[in-house]
């Protein structure tokens, strides 16, 4: 075979050649040889990275996700530097209102669940002595049934792609429970969290860019992103901030109308119910209005109930939309469902177990298989969340031995969040310029600032947001971390942020002492 040498490649191995021909000794020059060589230009100059933000994918860039975002990443940020050198900041700990993680903010797990959990991931201890007076009687019985489910007896194995099926069994019983209408496990996908299952839904549904998502505006960010992520379009129909977050049907028709009026084909409807970040809680009568617009549109009706223990005003009571449209006579021909659960949220918040599902009726034998063929691309949840998922549909029950625990575990969780959410609301609307709805529901409140135009301007000058101006200034001043609304979307003109009411009970006073103080030099250092 021939070779071919490049002309620079030659020269250098000439010029090699005659330094060593011309030396007697390895000093005689002062410069290196391999410094001559790498002085000379490449034959091979160095390439481009293969990834770039020029280069990535364009619809990554375009996804946003504002709860894990600029702000939060300064919080940590500071809290390292607060760690390295105590006292570096006027304050002794970031208080994080941010993300609805009750667990790291110290909110304990139930103890039912987490016994099941143990025994079934350690089932050689079910036959010791010893664990009949560690465990309940009844979590010891529970997790028996659970490992007989599951093949092998093993959580570290595979399931079926739609998880267990006892139980989606289980599951399913504690839908029809709690609606009066019947529940087929085949309808239920067991996921890694409510969020998976939003992004398999926007896989099936979104083409193209001319496919559009109705999505509540405000909204959780991770529709805006998962349509961002699948490439379709974001049609925003607003909340009714003056009526309590109030869904109006007009407000869906005029978009959905301004849509298609765009070319945008319009294939489905979000709605968070309790809502998040706004926290009210639907009534049944909108909620009627809301089918039956999806069953004239002909619209997948995407229900986000995830908050559906959450609810803190006696006044309100939440219904699934499933109920809901059962109870108008509506069956599987009539409307297409998908209803997402999680194990993450309620009064359990076991956000890193990373369990939940989604009930999805109405579609054909045909689109099921298609479903079914994405979640097993996957192939399958974690064991452990699908355990989760069974036991928050179906906890204990009077006359089981962990029942009264149960029950004052759960009770205590929420009333406290009841409290807590009063509490904040109240603060919120002692502020100067700040009007705070009422939280019926979820773990958020959702309040408006009416900025300054000195502190409108001051933002501008440094090309953000006005509420995340405040965000930032309100983080670096008390160490409390809330997200700015413009995360979530808002009508244009208004500003707000989102604030959990998760921080145990004995730190809401200072936060509101923190924010009170701040909130009054911030209006007294802009005011017009």
């Amino acid at each position: 075979m021939r070779k071919f040498v490049s002309n620079t490649a030659s020269r250098k191995l000439g010029l090699l050649r005659h330094l060593a021909a011309a030396s007697h000794s390895r000093f005689l020059s002062s410069t290196p040889v391999l410094d001559l060589l790498s002085s000379m230009p490449s034959a091979n100059p160095p390439a481009a990275p293969p990834l770039s933000l020029d280069t990535i994918n364009p619809k990554v860039l375009k996804c946003e996700y504002a709860v894990r975002g600029e702000i939060v990443t300064l919080a940590q940020r500071l809290q390292q530097e607060l760690l390295a050198k105590p006292g570096s900041h006027p304050f002794d700990e970031i208080l994080y209102c941010n993300i609805g993680n009750p667990q790291s903010l110290s909110q304990l797990p139930i103890t039912f669940f987490r016994e099941v959990l143990a025994l079934c991931d350690h089932p050689a201890i079910l036959d010791k002595s010893e664990t009949q007076g560690l465990f309940s009687a009844d979590a010891i019985e529970r997790a028996w049934q659970i490992l007989d489910q599951i093949p092998g007896r093993a959580t570290g194995a595979y399931s079926h792609s739609q998880g267990i099926k006892g139980l989606r069994d289980t599951i399913a019983a504690g839908i029809e429970a709690r609606d009066g209408f019947p529940a087929d496990p085949n309808d239920i996908f067991l996921t890694d969290g409510a969020s998976p299952a939003v992004h398999m839904m926007m896989q099936l549904l979104i083409r193209s860019e001319k496919d559009g998502i109705l999505c509540p505006i405000p909204q959780y960010p991770l529709y805006s992103a998962s349509i961002a992520l699948h490439g379709g379009t974001l049609v925003p129909y607003y909340l009714d901030e003056a009526t309590g977050w109030g869904l109006e049907v007009s407000e869906l028709k005029k978009q959905l109308d301004a849509a298609k009026s765009n070319g945008i084909t319009v294939r489905a409807l979000v709605v968070i119910n309790p809502g998040n970040p706004t926290g009210q809680v639907l009534a049944e009568e909108n909620q009627r209005g809301i089918v039956e617009f999806c069953k004239k549109e002909g619209l997948v009706l995407l229900a986000d109930e995830v908050y559906q223990e959450n609810v803190y005003v006696p006044e309100k009571t939440f219904h699934s939309f499933k109920k809901i449209s059962r109870s108008m006579g509506y069956g599987e021909k009539d409307i297409s469902l998908v209803s997402f659960q999680s194990v993450s949220k309620g009064y359990h918040g076991e956000c890193g177990k990373r369990g939940g599902y989604m009930e999805v009726t109405g579609f054909s034998p045909d689109v099921m298989e298609q479903i079914y063929k994405v979640a097993s691309v996957n192939l399958c949840s974690n064991i452990s969340g699908q355990i989760l998922a069974s036991l928050v549909m179906s906890p204990p029950k009077v006359g089981d031995e962990s029942y009264e625990s149960y029950c004052a575990e759960k009770d205590g969780i929420l009333s406290s969040l009841a409290r807590r959410a009063k509490a904040l609301e109240d603060a919120f609307d002692n502020l100067e310029g700040v009007s705070c709805n009422k939280a019926e529901g979820a773990m958020y409140l959702f309040p408006r600032i009416h900025l300054p135009q000195k502190a409108i301007k001051a933002a501008e000058a440094l090309k953000t947001a006005p509420d995340a101006f405040y965000c930032h200034r309100l983080l670096n001043a008390t160490g409390i971390v809330v997200v700015p609304g413009s995360g979530f979307g808002q009508v244009p003109g208004t500003w707000h942020f989102r604030c959990t009411i998760l921080p145990q009970e004995d730190k809401i006073p200072a936060i509101v002492s923190r924010l009170t103080d701040f909130h009054k030099g911030f209006m007294d250092e802009f005011r017009d």
